[in-house]
């Protein structure tokens, strides 16, 4: 069953710019929730806080979480993204909970599964996929947490890629069709997190292809800043030759900017990059508050130039977007071709 859905997966994306859905954490903050709402049976007594550890929802407010999914199905998405951002035992360990981990990745993308599965019953001319979202964890590998000892490091490689492992399986397990390492500002952790992927794909005897009949695997960075690199100091060019010795399905960029400011280094991805490109921008920049204040119309607009100029294969929002702005984005992307992999290499190839 899951092969079938990489094919049609893989059917869809040459046909047309996928969607990708929009920020769980801004619909998360719409409802009014206490510590209660994170709080299982199980954890009653749990001696540390546990309110705003969304990805624990999943266990304590399914409701929530598949409400969600709904809403951006319904506003045209074709990917869902499991509510799994911090779901490693690194990020858990600061609710005192790295024991759920694997927990949490299974209800998260069987949740996710679930909710995909009636919509692509609904509509089985749009089938709906499921992205298992894996983050970038609060420690990385490449960069000192203590100004005054450059050297240290909160995190090793080999416990990055074994708590990374532990999430894939959680993901395989609960059903998800694509795995997606995201908002990544530290190369280093995505690259423990693509070896530990080639790990569990081993064991299972699962191609690292999708080509190949594997699960998909798709890689988005996170430029910081105006300097056009990454947090650990890459350029989009670097942070591309750095994970393409996996077969990827897409390689692109979400989080941190809005889509104006996101325009050129999308663009040496749409010229450089050998895998399918995807983009899933904040909607605008933070205010002075950390609210995002760029509306729907306005975002797509924006992207609009993208897809004129055929970047993209797969776009969707980050921080800040809503069903609001996906179903704007879909409307828009409808009228675009999507980006040609033939397209990629010297001028001279494009125009063979």
């Amino acid at each position: 069953m899951r092969q079938n859905r990489t094919e049609l997966l893989l059917q869809a994306i040459e046909k047309r710019i996928l969607i990708l859905d929009g920020a769980m954490g801004t619909m998360i903050q719409r409802y009014t929730l206490t510590e209660e709402d994170f709080r299982t049976p199980a954890l009653k007594d749990h001696p540390k806080a546990l309110k705003g550890n969304n990805d624990l929802l999943s266990l304590s407010r399914p409701d929530i979480i598949r409400a969600i999914h709904a809403e951006y199905l319904e506003a045209g998405s074709d990917i869902i993204e499991t509510n799994t951002f911090s779901g490693t035992t690194i990020a858990q360990e600061d609710y005192g909970l790295s024991t759920l981990a694997y927990a949490i990745n299974f209800e998260s993308a069987k949740l996710a599964r679930e909710v995909a599965d009636e919509y692509s019953r609904k509509q089985p001319e749009k089938p709906r996929f499921v992205a298992g979202a894996m983050g970038p964890t609060n420690r990385t590998a490449s960069i000192s947490p203590d100004v005054n000892d450059p050297g240290y490091r909160a995190i090793t490689f080999d416990q990055l890629a074994e708590a990374y492992a532990e999430q894939v399986r959680g993901l395989l397990d609960g059903g998800a069709d694509i795995i997606l390492v995201e908002t990544i500002f530290d190369t280093l952790n995505a690259k423990a997190a693509l070896y530990a992927i080639q790990e569990v794909y081993e064991q299972r005897a699962i191609p690292l292809s999708a080509q190949e009949g594997g699960i998909p695997i798709m890689i988005s960075g996170t430029i910081t800043d105006a300097s056009g690199r990454t947090l650990s100091g890459q350029t989009t060019e670097a942070f591309l030759i750095s994970v393409s010795h996996v077969p990827l399905l897409s390689i692109g960029l979400n989080c941190a900017l809005g889509a104006k400011e996101l325009r050129p280094y999308l663009k040496v991805l749409a010229q450089e990059a050998p895998f399918y490109v995807s983009a899933y921008p904040n909607a605008g920049l933070p205010n002075a508050f950390g609210a995002y204040d760029q509306g729907a119309n306005e975002m797509a607009d924006q992207v609009r130039e993208f897809l004129k100029e055929g970047m993209l294969n797969i776009l969707g929002g980050c921080c800040g977007t809503t069903p609001d702005h996906i179903r704007a984005l879909a409307k828009m992307a409808a009228e675009f071709a999507p980006r040609k992999l033939s397209f990629v290499g010297t001028e001279e190839e494009s125009h063979a």
